[in-house]
Order: structure tokens, then sequence, then C-alpha cells
């Protein structure tokens, strides 16, 4: 049974909703990454997006892009994101890992080469926001093949397209928020309820909702809707915010405590 799985499950026999953040592999290095994917778990987390940093995103918003350049200038590729789920591991972390990237770094590896890794690696799930649907079946295939789940993102559309996305999707369905790149908001477009209730009817699998989460007002207001809620933009922010804490040897230590508290915030 995939971990993704797993993890929903024992959630839903709590009555609990999963909090999945996201951070950018390598803002500010990689050793600190794996720090903060230890204070996440500590501070409550269910699973965790380990986003790779790609120099032109389809989907990311101004906060994730200035942490994929910071990442970027010090050299963090897909395969050392990829090790860091590794590293974390090792340290004692057991949440599952989500790869989020875009699909040039995996063609640019191989597909083959790209499965054998993060399935070697203990990542269960793989989100890729720039392959549709239609054009996904050798990815889906091999993605099957090794139990690593293809999550896809739905956005609000027709019925038609959502029940056709959902239809083949594996893990849980990430359903975004609103049209656009990720971000900061402070309000949800007034569809976003019927919205989920149609994605709700068209699939048994658990649905989480992401894109402009930011508070725990927002975490609660979708709770009650969703089985699992992404925080990404405010909790990136958060790490940019605490840099100079994180980047001093002094005040390491202050820095990881800030973003602990500021996620386990999220959960109230």
């Amino acid at each position: 049974m995939n971990h993704i799985d797993q993890t929903f499950a024992g959630l839903k026999e709590q009555g609990k909703t999963a909090l999945i953040p996201f951070l950018t592999v390598g803002d500010p290095d990689a050793g600190t990454t794996i720090e903060i994917i230890r204070q996440l778990e500590a501070a409550g987390a269910d699973l965790i997006e380990l986003g790779v940093p790609y120099s032109d995103p389809l989907a990311d918003g101004p906060v994730i892009q200035r942490a994929s350049g910071r990442a970027l200038q010090h050299g963090i590729t897909i395969t050392e994101c990829i090790q860091v789920a590794e590293d974390a591991r090792k340290s004692g972390v057991k949440l599952p890992f989500i790869l989020f990237t875009y699909y040039n770094p995996v063609l640019q590896m191989g597909l083959e080469k790209f499965f054998d890794l993060i399935s070697k690696k203990e990542i269960s799930g793989l989100i890729i926001p720039d392959l549709p649907t239609e054009e996904d079946a050798e990815l889906r295939a091999m993605a099957e093949a090794a139990n690593i789940h293809l999550i896809p993102l739905v956005a609000p559309t027709s019925k038609e397209r959502i029940a056709r996305i959902t239809g083949r999707a594996r893990g849980f369905i990430y359903c975004v928020s609103s049209l656009g790149v990720t971000g900061v908001r402070s309000d949800f477009h007034s569809g976003i309820d019927s919205f989920l209730s149609d994605v709700r009817q068209s699939t048994e699998l658990p649905i989480a909702i992401g894109f402009g989460i930011s508070s725990r007002e927002h975490v609660e207001r979708f709770s009650k809707q969703c089985d699992g809620v992404v925080v990404g933009s405010a909790i990136v922010r958060k790490i940019e915010e605490t840099l100079p804490l994180l980047q001093s040897a002094e005040h390491r230590r202050e820095g990881l405590e800030q973003i602990r508290q500021f996620v386990q915030g999220l959960k109230g």
C-alpha cells in the first residue's frame, strides 16, 4: 500500500484533515531544507510537497519563484532534491514525500532512471503541473508500475473534464482554489464551494485544496470540505523572512523554531 494511502486512511479514521506543507528544496541550501522538513513534521504536517526549483515555472507565483532562484544559485538539481528526501528519511522523518516538479527535468533525466531513483528514495507521490492529462499515458503507466501516485491538479472547469481527470487519478486530487499561479490570497472565488462539491462527487479518492491557503482561518474553512489542505507560498515566505537567522550559526535554531511555530499555528 502506498504511504499516501496509508496516511489518508489513518487520518480519516481519526476524523482529521491532512496538513500538506510545500517547500522549495535547496532554499537556502540542501542541509537546511532537511532541518526544515524535520520542523514541519514536528509541527504536525502529515505529508510534504518537495518543490524542485525550476527556472521557467508555469504555476509558481513570485514567492516561490524567488525561492527557486535562491536554490538554483546554489546549483540544486532534481537529483539533489531526490537525495534530500532520502537524507531526511535517514534523519528520522516518517511522513510521505510528494515531489513537485516540471516535466523537463524529468525528461532530461530519462523516465526509467527517474522512476528507479524516486522509488528507491521512498518518494510516494508526484505532481507535474505542466503535463496535461491527455499527454501523461507513458509517465502514468511507469508511475503505477513503481507504486508512485501521479497526483493531478484540477482547476475550476466543467464537470466532464473534472470527471476525466479524477477518473485516472491516484493518491488524492489536488484542487486548485483559483485560476492563475500560486500565492497568498485573502479570499477565494465565489464558485469554490460548488467546484469542490463537483470534485467530491466525481471520485472516491481524498481531495485536497491548495493555491492561496495561507492562514489558520483558511485551513479551518476548507477542512470542512476537504481531506487535505496544501500550504505553500505562506510557508516559503516564512522561510524567506527567516533567512538571516537560518544562515547564522548563532541564530539558526531560532529561525527553525519560528518556522515550526508558524506551521503549528496553521493547525490551531
